[in-house]
């Protein structure tokens, strides 16, 4: 089977290549070359050089065909100009989701099969599978990667299944630890690199850097909402259904000066998340401030003391149809139906006990616990046992 593998300059993609080129496949390496703006990272020199320097001496190593394929302007256009217009939108985005959605799984995948290529591979820390349904149709499962530390299905949750019948995930099975000592074991030069901590197109940046190339700083005001606000009253009215509570419990509190003390300043409340206790510059105070809530129009962050502030915290989440994804469409939620299911809305979230409830306007996630820091923007994905079945943007 002829495989191309996306060889990054990292460890994780340099031995899913040995361990396919072990296999008996014939493995082509592409390099990616991706958007890159020296002016907001924060080495000296163009990550992606070095990068592809390390991806070409693996290769050569391994005695596999390289490449390097220039993917800039398409990373520029879906991920980049995106990341802008939802921060200035006062959202959360997570363009490593929509890096493997829209160029490693989509342009690239095609690339890759343009050159002959039967599949493609990654060294992303999950793992595919198939099942044969009852009328011989080919299901494919996205599971959970072995190593609980580093499972990466949680990126993979807009894939759909035509892309998951073309990938291959090598290393899905094995540790990190495995995975450093076998390329220690033959050699290969990124046995010892560290990990990208980076954004998935720029490397390691400044993200508040980064932004201020195009969003442009605006000074606002930071107003501190209080415990014993009366937004805050534990008085629950009376639901007519259960669509109209979900809805109340994901609601987002609007919220105004009035409401609150101005206590600070910042400079653009695009520059900020939920949740983000960090940057705000503010003191006095016993605990940490967070931040509950953007109001974009009038620039003004409002925050709440602690990290048990009861604004900062929500039962529900909502995500609307037009931005739900099911991977296993088979298992699609039908209007007025529910599912048990474990989810997350984080990357480095541990699964959380839910109840998904499909209505005509919207899917709701009810979670068995209180969540914090639900942002709009993020992907929630959910499981059942290690395999991820669907995800959506939340509103």
């Amino acid at each position: 089977m002829k495989v191309v593998v996306g060889l990054s300059g990292g460890v994780d993609s340099s031995v899913t290549a040995y361990l396919l080129q072990q296999q008996g496949h014939e493995v082509v390496a592409l390099f990616m070359r991706n958007w890159n703006d020296a002016s907001v990272t924060l080495e000296d020199e163009c990550p992606w050089i070095e990068d592809s320097n390390d991806a070409l001496m693996v290769a050569q190593k391994l005695g596999i065909p390289f490449q390097v394929i220039d993917m800039s302007d398409l990373y520029k256009e879906r991920i980049v100009d995106y990341m802008f217009a939802e921060y200035e939108k006062g959202r959360t985005p997570n363009p490593d989701v929509l890096c493997n959605r829209e160029v490693k799984f989509d342009v690239f995948m095609k690339t890759a099969m343009s050159l002959g290529a039967d599949k493609v591979a990654t060294g992303h820390y999950a793992r595919v599978n198939s099942t044969f349904d009852e009328n011989g149709k080919e299901i494919f499962h996205l599971l959970a990667g072995k190593d609980n530390n580093k499972d990466q299905s949680y990126f993979l949750c807009q894939l759909s299944q035509d892309q998951l019948s073309k990938a291959l995930f090598p290393i899905g099975e094995l540790t990190k630890p495995q995975v450093r000592e076998i390329a220690k074991e033959i050699g290969l030069v990124t046995a010892d690199k560290k990990d990208s901590q980076g954004l998935c197109f720029i490397g390691k940046v400044s993200l508040p850097q980064f932004l201020q190339q195009q969003l442009k700083p605006n000074e606002g005001e930071i107003v501190e909402i209080f415990k014993d606000s009366p937004l805050f009253s534990e008085e629950k009215p009376e639901f007519a259904s259960k669509e109209e509570e979900l809805e109340f419990l994901s609601r987002k509190i609007n919220y105004k000066k009035s409401d609150g003390k101005v206590i600070g300043k910042h400079q653009g409340a695009q520059f900020f998340t939920i949740g983000q206790s960090r940057g705000l510059g503010i003191g006095g105070h016993k605990e940490s401030c967070f931040i509950i809530s953007r109001e974009m129009e009038n620039n003004i962050i409002f925050v709440g003391e602690g990290s048990h502030f009861p604004g900062l915290h929500k039962k529900a989440l909502k995500i609307d149809n037009s931005e739900l994804h099911w991977v296993r469409e088979d298992m699609k939620l039908q209007n007025g139906e529910a599912m048990e299911v474990m989810a997350r809305f984080r990357y480095r979230q541990s699964l959380q006990k839910a109840t998904l409830y499909q209505f005509e306007s919207a899917l709701y996630i009810e979670f068995d616990e209180l969540q914090s820091a639900i942002a709009e923007g993020q992907f929630a994905a959910w499981y059942i046992d290690d395999e991820l079945i669907g995800s959506g943007v939340i509103a």
